[in-house]
């Protein structure tokens, strides 16, 4: 498979050079630059940044997807592993240089936001179901040093910005219908009114699942107005639910189960009656998650300077049932096989933007303070009544659970001639504090403060109009979540002992045009961690965590984009990644690689569009280097894989109707692998199979009025 792995790379790059070699050759074709917020909160050309950020746009995340995973559109994007579990009820796997992989379920280490709003609480936990791929403009993802200026648990920053109601205004049918009973509809208008922009949108997603005991059903709603009270200020208020009932969880396999049957799940082997039954057949292992939130973004300009303020709040309810036996929830200090909690959240962010010049440059200075809170209502049940696993029964675990942040920081840059100096300090401060009314076991009330203060410095020269380089350093600072403090040892009470890990993290790249038709960034880093957070014991869907030691991780990341003669195109992301602990603990050897993570992942595509933009084809492909499942590395790792991916796309126009349809077929070699992993299970359950070949179908019918 490594062997594979590396000459689909080889190809790739050689594809690469030859269209790089060919663009120059082209005269009608060009690669634009990208204008982004991230790393510098001013819009800059993404070249003009001294940090790795990428843009993907709305052709990359609409055209031929279904729109319901952000690992859709992300999988273009250098240094990110976004990974599809298979399984919507713990959502999608996503890390960027190594931060994130631990987690076992959501998003750790990477900063998730949704039109200025926190897709991630305040504690660092982050959901990217919530992002509405429907109505998005772009996505921009931001790595390195320069994510640190966003606080807390910002190995990486993804943001999502939907686009704004525009005229002429126009409503929307999308339906799209797939492999293993999936299927989606989704219906938008957009428009404006009065001077008010509109955007609305709802969709229906659903799907009997690739795993066995993998089914769900995903309801999306969306909903944005954009006012501009006068010439120089803009109000946007957006709103958007989730609700999914009864997400089946198919929990993870051995590696025997996987290799007999990648679609199976594991056998319980405790159960006498039914000896073939699986685990998550038996205690109906899923979730429920209900989540909405609303948002308001004041910005009021005053020449170059300007204000900007955003408030929102939100709340989320989550019910979950886990495989666990009635052995296992005896102990009094258990708190039983069914989460239960009910979450109210809202937020500040407000910042001003002074600019002014100095030493005969232009020196842009950022002040703000960001300030975010979550409270819990969370219970604890056993999952069984009498015999009968996968109810709620008598109640274990009854607590509120409070947790703040409050960051202030500051940003400056000074652009004067090829040069460009950028500067940031940011003070995260973090309180947990809990609060237990079930006193049967013990108290467990108490708090826990962290806090720490980054710093970031960047500096870009450009050489020419086509050549940039930069250098930039920052240090880190990830605190535990609220989900990684909820269990200490093999699932008793809250964690008061886990530390924050903090990081040294330096980067230097370069960005080049070759003659307005290709793109060409390239990046080297090292990222040195203290106290990393890793897995301590994972089972039936419960983990808890423990301080480790020092790590290392250091890489290279290469994305080209190149726009071809006669409507060809091509685009390559590659990463090279050393990722190993520096320092042994436990049973764990000093360069033992961290778990979760590949030492390399490439993405290859070549796609075709006739000049008149009526049809198109895409022909892809992933790759990645076997990972391993555990701190150790003596487990069997997931092996690597490449696979390839090829979509159609075509338009029509009559009259005041817009037409598109698209087919897509995934894993054209129908190659069977392990798409995903679950860290550090105890069980060594920690295989998630990807799907075989597989089918899209999707058509689209626009009225523009």
């Amino acid at each position: 498979m490594q062997q594979r792995f590396r000459l689909n790379a080889i190809a790739s790059l050689f594809f690469a050079g030859t269209a790089t070699a060919f663009a120059a050759d082209a005269t009608d074709a060009q690669v634009l630059d990208v204008v982004v917020v991230s790393g510098s909160r001013i819009e800059h050309p993404s070249r003009e940044v001294p940090a790795s950020i990428d843009v993907v746009d709305s052709a990359r995340i609409q055209d031929g997807q279904i729109r319901v995973n952000a690992s859709e559109a992300l999988a273009a994007v250098p240094g990110l592993v976004v990974q599809n579990r298979q399984n919507y009820a713990q959502d999608l796997q996503i890390s960027s240089r190594g931060f994130g992989a631990r987690s076992a379920f959501g998003v750790r280490g990477v900063r998730l936001i949704s039109d200025g709003i926190p897709a991630t609480m305040p504690d660092g936990q982050g959901q990217a179901a919530t992002f509405n791929l429907d109505t998005a403009e772009r996505i921009e993802v931001l790595r390195g040093p320069f994510s640190a200026i966003y606080g807390n648990h910002s190995g990486g920053v993804i943001q999502l910005f939907s686009k704004d109601g525009q005229n002429p205004p126009s409503v929307e049918l999308n339906v799209t219908g797939g492999s293993y009973g999936t299927s989606k509809v989704d219906i938008g208008a957009q428009g404006q009114a009065g001077g008010i922009g509109y955007v609305l949108d709802g969709s229906r997603f659903r799907t009997d699942g690739y795993r066995e005991h993998s089914a769900a059903t995903r309801e999306q709603a969306f909903g944005k107005i954009t006012v501009k009270p006068n010439a120089d200020s803009t109000l946007t208020i957006v709103a958007n639910s989730l609700h999914q009932g009864n997400t089946q969880d198919p929990l993870g396999v051995t590696w025997a189960t996987f290799a007999r049957d990648p679609r199976a799940g594991e056998i319980d082997t405790t159960d006498t009656q039914n000896p073939k039954r699986t685990l998550a057949d038996r205690y109906n292992t899923r979730k429920s998650i209900d989540h909405q939130q609303i948002g308001a973004t004041y910005e009021q300009r005053f020449g170059d300077d300007r204000l900007h303020m955003t408030v929102y709040g939100g709340n989320r309810d989550v019910i979950q049932y886990q495989a666990f036996s009635k052995l296992v929830q005896n102990p009094p200090s258990q708190s039983g096989g069914v989460v239960d909690f009910k979450r109210n959240f809202y937020g500040i962010d407000t910042n001003w933007l002074h600019v002014n010049q100095l030493a005969g440059g232009k020196l842009s200075t950022t002040i703000g303070i960001d300030y975010g809170r979550s409270s819990d209502d969370r219970t604890g049940y056993e999952n069984y009544i009498g015999n009968t696993f996968g109810l709620k029964g008598r109640l274990r675990r009854d607590e509120q659970d409070v947790v703040s942040s409050l960051d202030p920081y500051i940003q400056a840059e000074w652009q004067s001639g090829p040069w460009l100096l950028s500067a940031g300090l940011r003070h995260s401060k973090m309180k947990v504090e809990v609060i237990d009314h079930y006193l049967s076991n013990g108290d467990d009330s108490g708090s826990l403060q962290y806090s720490h203060t980054t710093p970031v410095l960047g500096l870009l020269y450009k050489i020419n109009p086509d050549v940039n380089v930069y250098a930039s350093a920052a240090r880190g600072f990830e605190a535990p979540t609220l989900n990684e403090l909820f269990y200490s040892g093999k699932g008793e009470g809250f964690n008061f002992n886990l530390k924050p890990s903090t990081s040294t993290n330096l980067e230097a790249g370069v960005k080049a045009r070759v003659n307005n038709n290709t793109r060409i960034n390239a990046a080297i880093f090292q990222i040195k961690t203290n106290d990393e957070l890793v897995v301590d014991f994972s089972s039936g869907g419960r983990t808890s965590y423990k301080n480790a030691s020092k790590t290392l991780r250091q890489g290279m990341e290469i994305s080209l984009d190149s726009s071809l003669p006669y409507g060809f195109s091509s685009k390559l992301a590659l990463t090279s990644l050393h990722a190993v602990y520096e320092q042994a603990f436990g049973n764990v050897a000093s360069g033992s690689r961290l778990p979760g993570v590949p030492s390399a992942n490439l993405f290859a595509e070549l796609a075709w569009k006739d000049t008149l933009d009526r049809y198109g084809a895409t022909l892809e492909s992933v790759a990645s280097n076997k990972i391993y499942a555990e701190d150790s590395n003596s487990d069997k790792p997931a092996p690597g894989y490449t696979v390839f991916n090829l979509r159609l796309n075509a338009k029509q126009s009559l009259g005041n109707w817009r037409f598109k349809q698209f087919a897509r077929l995934n894993n054209l070699l129908d190659r069977t692998y392990v798409g995903s992993v679950i860290v550090g299970d105890s069980n060594k359950r920690y295989y998630e199979a990807a799907p075989g070949r597989n089918w899209l179908l999707g058509v689209s019918a626009q009225y523009v009025f």
